[in-house]
């Protein structure tokens, strides 16, 4: 007998609706994303079952008219992922990006995430992702600061002080009451005064805009990092105290000193493996790893200087007990995190349960009778 398949639609609206930005609710979303990910209970893209996604890499010249050609971020990637435990569901994460958006009055990327059925594969859900992908983003190292930073922490440094940081300062702050005061850094002077003026509105806390890069990191006892992969940060050693617990969600070059004295915990060290491996099939290995946030540290283990992915600790494992976190108020320890599909399923299939329970969102139909079942 034929069926009939209709789907959700959730527009950016219907998304805050849902709670997308209810902080806690996205960190204890990630956080249970986190434990089936040690568990194994998971799936990504290609053949090791971990690849970020999917792109379509635009040529530097074409002889084709409408043809797009590279620009700065310019990119359309398709990140699938299925999801097991209680969501046990597939989807998928489609974005576009480039540059120039803004000019057009839009943001960077323009982002999508698809639910489907496991089995089936009809649609479940489409839904706005700007504010899911962002929402998750910061959800991640909110679960980090839960689990690695110190409790009595009260200074916080924000590198990058885009829609991205504020998204994972509102996740970071959740989780550490004790906050009484954030440094903003950017580049650009209006961009982190700004910042601090809405962390002060959003959380309560004491906001301060910097361009100095040291005066920002000294005091810190936790700092996010959030900036542009066109302009990547670098950092010195000296510049990071004791006990201070860096969470790592965009570009960043530390002294090698650092990297080598800090506990690294990554969100998955599968993720990163794969990251390596497909870094040596397409040659990025000899740029130095420079299209990944983990590059840096890849170099360093290529050398011998820091241990192998294998052998290193995800933060679910941290999460489940089964490898230590933090073992010392005096140590340093760096969380590093890439992204992941799972993390937009996971959080979009909540969005879409809290939609379907409260009436939120459009339903649409896909068809009454498939026609090629009348065939």
């Amino acid at each position: 007998m034929a069926k009939k398949t209709e789907f959700l639609y959730l527009s950016e609206a219907d998304t805050i609706a849902a709670g997308v930005l209810d902080a806690k609710k996205c960190v204890d979303n990630a956080e249970e994303v986190f434990k089936l990910l040690s568990q194994g209970d998971y799936l990504m893209g290609g053949p090791n079952h971990n690849s970020h996604g999917l792109g379509i890499v635009f040529p530097k010249e074409t002889p084709f008219p409408n043809m797009p050609v590279a620009g700065p971020d310019r990119r359309f990637v398709a990140m699938p992922a299925y999801l097991g435990g209680r969501f046990d569901i597939c989807g998928q994460k489609w974005y576009g990006s480039n540059a120039a958006n803004p000019s057009k009055g839009l943001p960077r990327s323009v982002l999508t995430v698809t639910l489907n059925d496991k089995d089936t594969g009809e649609p479940l859900a489409f839904m706005s992702a700007n504010l899911l992908s962002a929402a998750r983003t910061g959800a991640v190292p909110g679960v980090a600061a839960r689990h690695l930073a110190r409790k009595d922490s009260k200074v916080c440094a924000v590198l990058g002080c885009g829609p991205i940081n504020k998204s994972c300062f509102r996740s970071i702050a959740s989780q550490l009451p004790s906050l009484e005061k954030v440094f903003c850094f950017d580049l650009f002077e209006e961009k982190s005064k700004d910042f601090a003026a809405w962390a002060e509105k959003e959380t309560g806390i004491k906001g301060e805009g910097v361009t100095d890069l040291e005066l920002a990191l000294k005091n810190a006892d936790v700092v996010t990092v959030a900036a542009s992969r066109l302009k990547p940060l670098i950092l010195k050693d000296e510049w990071i105290k004791k006990g201070c617990t860096v969470l790592i969600s965009g570009p960043v070059q530390f002294d090698d000193s650092y990297w080598t004295s800090t506990k690294l915990i990554y969100d998955n060290v599968r993720l990163h493996e794969a990251y390596v491996q497909e870094a040596v099939e397409s040659g990025d290995k000899k740029a130095g790893y420079a299209a990944v946030i983990g590059g840096p540290i890849y170099t360093l283990i290529d050398d011998g200087k820091l241990p192998a992915l294998k052998d290193s600790t995800s933060i679910g494992d941290v999460i489940l007990k089964t490898r230590p976190g933090r073992e010392s108020d005096d140590e340093r320890v760096t969380f590093v995190a890439c992204g992941m599909a799972t993390f937009d399923v996971g959080l979009g299939y909540d969005l879409w349960k809290t939609a379907l329970d409260k009436g939120i969102g459009t339903k649409l139909l896909l068809w009454d009778e498939p026609y090629q079942m009348k065939e």
